[in-house]
């Protein structure tokens, strides 16, 4: 969990990381159409909406597999369904998402400072950087990873650590940017400074209960002081 105090401050960014699913961009959607689609291939109830949003964030073997337990489906039924999600995942991708207000004009911004840039996922890598092309932000950044692409995911810093060697960027000097727990969790224990946006997808939870450097109701609204 968070340690029990972080600094108030904010050191100087010299590199940003950056979140994807409701953070830069509304996917909602296509999990619930791809879930509905998988579930009901399998002969399974559907999930709704509500239910979905309080479950993405931590990968989409975690998704599955809550799904699966929460219809009442074998845990058996993993393999097939996650051979199912991403075929369907594949066919959907972009089609029932949005990118949220203030993304592009932020992404300008902090492009403009003329630092590092990855954007940093849980959702499989292939996916991540279908969908940023899709929604033509794929050229703000220097390195995309997936969930995938690491032994670990966040809340785990690893992804975060593996990231600011990539960027070649200390820690301390780099920002992630979310919009839940997840991030928050990574990047204090990866030594980064966080900043988080007020949407999005925090499991149920009030966002300003995480602890961070800055708080923002659109990307483009970041404080760079």
């Amino acid at each position: 969990m968070f340690p029990n105090s972080i600094p108030s401050h904010q050191t100087a960014p010299q590199a940003f990381i950056i979140d994807l699913d409701g953070t830069m961009v509304d996917t909602l959607g296509d999990f619930v159409a791809v879930l509905e689609r998988v579930l009901s291939e399998l002969g399974l109830p559907t999930v709704d909406r509500a239910f979905v949003e309080l479950t993405v964030g931590r990968g989409s073997e975690h998704l599955i597999r809550t799904c699966l337990a929460q219809v009442g489906g074998d845990a058996g039924l993993y393999e097939r369904a996650w051979a199912l999600y991403q075929q369907q995942y594949r066919a959907l991708n972009g089609q029932f998402a949005e990118v949220y207000p203030g993304v592009r004009e932020g992404l300008e911004r902090l492009r403009g400072l003329g630092l590092p840039m990855a954007c940093l996922t849980n959702k499989p890598a292939a996916f991540a950087r279908e969908l940023l092309a899709l929604k033509g932000l794929a050229g703000f950044f220097d390195k995309v990873f997936g969930g995938d692409d690491f032994e670990r995911k966040k809340p785990d810093p690893l992804p975060l650590l593996m990231t600011c060697e990539a960027l070649g960027v200390a820690p301390a000097r780099t920002w992630m940017i979310g919009d839940s727990s997840n991030d928050a969790q990574a990047a204090h224990a990866a030594g980064c400074s966080v900043v988080l946006v007020s949407y999005g997808y925090n499991h149920g939870e009030p966002i300003r209960n995480v602890p961070a450097q800055q708080y923002v109701d659109r990307l483009d609204q970041i404080s760079l002081n």
